[in-house]
């Protein structure tokens, strides 16, 4: 009874340990593992002029790590698994404000074996629904169906045609079943897992003719048709869109702009709400904030989620309609519930599901800043933080953020008397030499929030019942009054458009931009400005760019 019990016990273990040596020398034959790079340092600003001579340098991508949110989304379009199995995986990176950039998306070996083990679930419960399944296994005679199987999987997680070589070594995992004493059923799922683990699948995978050449070179088609898919949908081409490389019609502007208009009108196209906007207009940030609940015990779940939808759903107007970007800044429309709109003080559409509303007869609330999920993320718990919202302002919309603080400075003092507004606070922190500089940009902008407590509240008094001072002083004498003097100074300022396609750019390209892309970053934002300014103009005018459809070489090449 021991033995046999022990025996039970050993073979599993020895399965797992041959399938587990399978795995990896399969998915990584004649390959090695790449490796993330040192996060590079910010770039410098771009150059106003020149950009007539400069060459078109579209620059470098790191072989790029499928993200967390990418992973679950190819997962769900490849086996129809809606588990989201990446929450199990340690947290991605952040760089450039995005969390899909290659140059910060390594591989520890924690995050392997998660690969290793998502991939043995994923496969035994695809396998069981019979969605892997596209002919009957004969056990005398497996491998024309095995050959089947494992050639269109492989074809569509790798996202590219698949050589006889390649499903060759796949085979072996029906030899290594049968060594053991297998079925061939038990070797065509782990020749499925090895897909899932391989390279090919966990990277998008885009290869230079000569690795170390600095020269540019266009993307094959089917390279352009994952960079197309994870931009739009964080997830893998669907089959149109494969069929589409393979016929060649991703080669001229007209048909990638046929694709980009199908993807964005797919259900899919969401991912740009939750995974790009979710990042530059930081609703993501929403889950974690605090706000003190002796302070501020209105705000719950129910109203963090209501505040989510807002700002998602008017960015999504914005995906599909035919508004301006920068209208964004000063949209006379939104989406509220009853609680979020008892929050704002506006009138109730009489559901408990957002509704669109109208804002000409309410202009404080107009545009992203009257935005409860904003004006929360960028305040203290106890506090609102003019700080944080003009810093926000100018990293995100002006691409003007100041370097972080020196070390050793003290943080905004206390009040001197208790009804000091935070306007004479923030005045006398400025007094401080070291933080004068940064400080004067950053204020106004700030202050000229004041109106909105730390939950996004309109609101004449302060906390301490000092009254509201929302006048922000800029260097040049001018004075923001309030939240409209704020909005049209920035929608006015000429970095807006180049800033937007700096964002859009860097979560396109999965990379950091650099001095050489200044150049590349003004044509494309003054592209999509001459188009109509709307935020479909800016992102065709980011995939037809040599930035979007071309890559050159390193002289630190890697191989995946």
């Amino acid at each position: 009874m021991t033995s046999r019990f022990h025996e039970r016990r050993r073979r599993p273990w020895l399965v797992r340990a041959s399938a587990g040596l399978f795995l990896l020398l399969t998915a990584c034959k004649g390959d090695s593992l790449p490796k993330a790079r040192v996060l590079p340092e910010p770039p410098p600003a771009p150059h106003a002029e020149g950009c007539e001579n400069t060459s078109a340098d579209p620059g470098r991508v790191t072989l790029h790590r499928l993200n967390r949110a990418e992973y679950d989304a190819t997962v769900r379009d490849l086996l129809g698994d809606t588990t989201r199995p990446a929450r199990d995986f340690p947290a991605d990176d952040h760089g450039y404000g995005f969390d899909n950039n290659a140059d910060v998306l390594s591989l520890s070996p924690l995050l392997l074996e998660k690969y290793a083990s998502a991939a043995e679930k994923l496969v035994e419960t695809a396998w069981a629904q019979g969605t892997l399944r596209t002919c009957a296994l004969d056990a005398t005679h497996p491998e024309p169906c095995a050959r089947d199987i494992l050639s269109r999987f492989a074809r569509r997680a790798w996202r590219r045609p698949v050589t006889p070589e390649e499903v060759d070594r796949l085979l072996g995992a029906l030899t290594l079943a049968k060594q053991h004493g297998d079925t061939p059923e038990a070797g065509v799922k782990l020749a499925l897992r090895t897909v899932l683990v391989s390279p090919h699948f966990l990277f998008r995978v885009e290869k230079d003719p000569q690795a170390s050449s600095l020269t540019p070179h266009r993307l094959d088609g089917f390279e352009l048709a994952s960079r197309l898919s994870y931009f739009l949908w964080s997830s893998m081409p669907d089959e149109a869109l494969l069929q589409a490389a393979e016929q060649g019609q991703l080669a001229t502007p007209a048909q990638l702009e046929a694709q980009v208009r199908r993807m964005l009108a797919d259900p899919k196209a969401h991912a740009l709400v939750s995974n790009f906007a979710g990042q530059w207009l930081f609703t993501r940030a929403l889950d974690s904030a605090e706000p003190d609940p002796m302070l501020y015990g209105t705000f719950n779940d129910d109203l963090r989620k209501a505040m989510r939808q807002e700002t998602e759903l008017v960015f999504q107007e914005f995906l599909t309609g035919e508004h301006k970007l920068r209208d964004l800044l000063d949209a006379p429309f939104t989406y509220v519930n009853d609680a979020l709109a008892a929050h704002y003080g506006l009138p109730l559409p009489g559901s408990a599901t957002p509704q669109r509303v109208d804002l000409s007869a309410h202009p404080e609330r107009q545009g992203i800043f009257g935005h409860g999920s904003l004006l929360t993320v960028t305040s203290n718990p106890d506090r609102t933080s003019p700080v944080q919202r003009g810093v926000w302002v100018l990293e995100q919309l002006l691409c003007s953020a100041p370097p972080p603080p020196p070390p050793n400075v003290e943080g905004l003092p206390p009040p001197v008397n208790p009804l000091m507004t935070m306007k004479e606070r923030m005045a006398l922190h400025r007094s401080l030499p070291q933080c004068q500089g940064c400080h004067r940009m950053m204020d106004p902008l700030g202050l000229a929030l004041e109106n909105y407590d730390p939950i996004g509240r309109w609101r004449l008094h302060e906390v301490s019942g000092a009254p509201v001072d929302a006048t922000g002083d800029l260097p040049d004498g001018a004075v923001l009054n309030g939240g409209a003097d704020m909005r049209r100074f920035v929608k006015a300022d000429p970095k807006l458009p180049a800033c937007i396609t700096e964002h859009l750019l860097t979560y396109a390209l999965g990379r950091g931009t650099s001095e050489a892309d200044a150049c590349r970053v003004r044509e494309i934002s003054a592209s999509a400005e001459a188009s109509g300014g709307r935020l479909v103009d800016y992102i065709l005018a980011i995939v037809l760019s040599d930035s979007f459809t071309s890559r050159r070489g390193d002289t630190e090449a890697q191989t995946p």
